[in-house]
């Protein structure tokens, strides 16, 4: 069993988006780990695993426009089964 049952991936689009910012505020505000946020000020990828992917998609959506968002269950996947 895994400690954390989401992994969230999404772009987000917007202006002046930064990396450092984006990392602090998930990693502060959110509990999950493996902890992704790459980009420019104009696109970021965002990764993270946590039991609360529904905080990361309403933060990230407050700084821009989100899209090309996955959402998967890594207890189905570690089971052989479609996450």
């Amino acid at each position: 069993m895994t400690e954390f049952m989401f992994d969230v991936q999404l772009l987000i689009e917007g202006n002046d988006l930064s990396e450092d910012q984006t990392f602090e505020h998930i990693s502060v505000n959110i509990v999950g780990d493996s902890l992704l946020s790459v980009g420019d000020e104009s696109l970021l990828k965002i990764h993270y695993h946590t039991n609360e992917p529904w905080q990361v998609l309403e933060y990230c959506a407050s700084l821009g426009d989100i899209h090309d968002i996955v959402v998967e269950n890594m207890e189905r996947q570690t089971k052989g089964l479609q996450g």
